[in-house]
C-alpha cells in the first residue's frame, strides 16, 4: 500500500483520550510563565515550569513564533423581534488583503459563519455604537452562501461625512466585536480575555483564534532567551475557525483541512537556511507554516515562475510528492523567487495536514499546549514524537495534574537531529 493510503486510513478514534471538563483550564494562571511544562527530550519526560524554557532550549537554537493578533471577530446583532444573530468573521473577501481590509472606511466584505441564521430572513442587520465620540451605525447584509459560510457585506458611517474616513473597520471591530474564545471553554467572553487571549508579541491583526502555545511567554522569558543567545524570529499564520473544527470522519482521509494565510519574511527564511542550531517552533501554527515552506520550494523547483495559486500547499502534498531536493535548496528557491519579484516577504496559503508518517524537514523542536482528543493538532504532535509516544505524554500530564487546552499548561518537545 502506498504511503498516502496508509495516512488516509488512520483512524481518528486511535487519537482519543479521556478529558474531564474539570481538567480544561477556563482561565490562564495570573503569572503566565508559572504554568507547568512537560519537558520531552528524546523520549524522556520531566515536569518543569515554563519560565525554565530558555535554559532548556538547545544552544544556538532559533526560536520562531507566530505574531498574529486575535481580532474581535464575533459580532452580535439583536433584531426587533428579540432574536440574536451572531456573525463570526472568518477571512476577508473584499479587499482580500488582511492589512487593507482593517483599514477600509465605509465598506468591506468578509466570509463569515452566521449563528441563528434561520432567524435572519432578509434585509440588513444594524446596530449603533459610539466610536471616538461619534455615533456609528454598522449594517450587515448577507450575500452568497459558500458551504457553511456566507459572504457578509459590512457598511458603516462615521457620524458625519467630513470625518467619515477616519472610522476604519478595525475601529468598528474594536468597538462592537468580541474576542472569540474557544467554544470548549463553555463560557462567555470576559473582559480579561482581551488581554489573556493575546500573546505578548502579537501585532499583526487577522486571527480568529490565538496561537495558544505563545500565551505562556512574558517579556522576561523572551529577554532570558536573548541573554542566552537564542535567536528569535517572527512569522505570521492567521489562525482560522477551522482550528476548532472536529474530525467527524472515521478516517482522516475524509477530513478536509482548512486553508490559512501565511506570511514569512525573506530574512527569516535566510535565518533558517543559516541556522547554527535547531529550529524550534512556538505552536502548531508556526510548525505548519515552517513545514509548508519546504513544499513551496519544491513547487518552485519544478516551476520557478509559478503563480500564487500554484504555490498553495494542499492537504496531501507531503504524501504524494517525491521529495527530491534538500531543505536548504527548497528554502533557497523561495528566496530566489522573492528576489525575482522584488519582494521582502513570502505570502500565500497552506492546507497542510501533518499526521503520523509525515517527515519533518525544518522543525527540530516545538512548544505547544495539550490538544483536544481526536484533533488534527494531536495528529501533528503524534507525527513529531511518534505514534507510540504521544499517549504516554498525555497520560503523564493527566496523572500529574496538568491543565489542558488553550489556557492550560505547555509542552516543550525536542528530538535529536538526524
Amino acid at each position: 500500500m502506498a504511503l498516502i493510503d496508509d495516512i488516509r486510513a488512520l483512524r481518528i478514534a486511535d487519537y482519543d483520550y479521556p478529558l474531564p471538563d474539570e481538567r480544561i483550564a477556563k482561565h490562564p494562571l495570573a503569572e503566565r510563565e508559572q504554568c507547568k511544562l512537560l519537558y520531552y527530550n528524546n523520549g524522556d519526560i520531566e515536569e518543569r515550569k515554563f519560565w525554565e524554557v530558555p535554559a532548556l532550549l538547545p544552544e544556538r537554537s532559533t526560536l520562531i513564533y507566530n505574531n498574529t493578533r486575535v481580532i474581535n471577530a464575533r459580532l452580535r446583532f439583536r433584531k426587533e423581534t428579540g432574536s440574536t444573530i451572531e456573525i463570526f468573521c472568518l477571512e476577508p473577501v473584499l479587499p482580500r488583503d488582511y492589512e487593507q481590509i482593517f483599514q477600509t472606511t465605509g465598506h468591506c466584505v468578509w466570509q463569515c459563519l452566521v449563528g441563528n441564521s434561520k432567524r435572519w430572513k432578509q434585509g440588513a442587520l444594524t446596530q449603533t455604537v459610539t466610536i471616538e465620540g461619534r455615533e456609528v451605525t454598522l449594517a450587515a447584509t448577507r450575500g452568497e452562501q459558500r458551504g457553511n459560510a456566507w459572504e457578509i457585506a459590512f457598511d458603516w458611517d462615521g457620524g458625519g461625512s467630513e470625518r467619515e474616513d477616519s472610522i476604519t473597520f478595525a475601529d468598528v471591530l474594536e468597538a462592537i466585536g468580541e474576542i472569540p474564545i474557544p467554544p470548549y471553554l463553555n463560557r462567555g467572553t470576559e473582559e480579561s480575555d482581551s488581554t489573556d487571549y493575546q500573546t505578548v508579541y502579537s501585532h499583526i491583526d487577522g486571527s480568529v483564534a490565538a496561537p495558544t502555545a505563545g500565551l505562556h511567554f512574558t517579556d522576561e522569558v523572551l529577554a532570558e532567551c536573548d541573554s542566552r543567545g537564542i535567536l528569535r524570529r517572527e512569522i505570521t499564520l492567521h489562525v482560522g475557525a477551522g482550528t476548532f473544527q472536529p474530525v467527524k470522519s472515521e478516517h482522516i482521509g475524509d477530513h478536509p483541512m482548512h486553508y490559512e494565510f501565511i506570511s514569512v519574511p525573506r530574512d527569516v527564511i535566510l535565518d533558517i537556511i543559516n541556522a547554527p542550531g535547531p529550529v524550534i517552533a512556538v505552536g502548531t501554527t508556526s510548525v505548519r507554516t515552517l513545514e509548508s515552506l519546504y513544499y513551496i520550494g519544491q513547487i518552485l523547483e519544478q516551476n520557478p515562475d509559478a503563480d500564487e495559486e500554484a504555490l498553495t500547499v494542499t492537504q496531501w502534498m507531503p504524501y504524494t510528492t517525491p521529495c527530491e531536493i534538500s531543505t536548504k535548496k527548497a528554502l533557497q528557491n523561495i528566496v530566489d523567487y522573492l528576489d525575482r519579484h522584488h519582494a521582502d516577504t513570502y505570502m500565500g496559503s497552506t492546507q497542510l495536514m501533518i499526521a503520523p508518517g509525515f517527515e519533518y524537514r525544518i522543525v527540530s523542536g516545538m512548544i505547544t499546549n495539550f490538544h483536544q482528543p481526536q484533533s488534527t493538532l494531536l495528529l501533528l504532535v503524534a507525527a513529531f514524537v511518534g505514534q507510540d509516544k504521544w499517549r504516554g505524554m498525555y497520560d503523564y500530564a493527566m496523572d500529574h495534574g496538568f491543565r489542558f487546552l488553550s489556557y492550560g499548561d505547555a509542552q516543550l518537545l525536542l528530538k535529536a537531529a538526524d
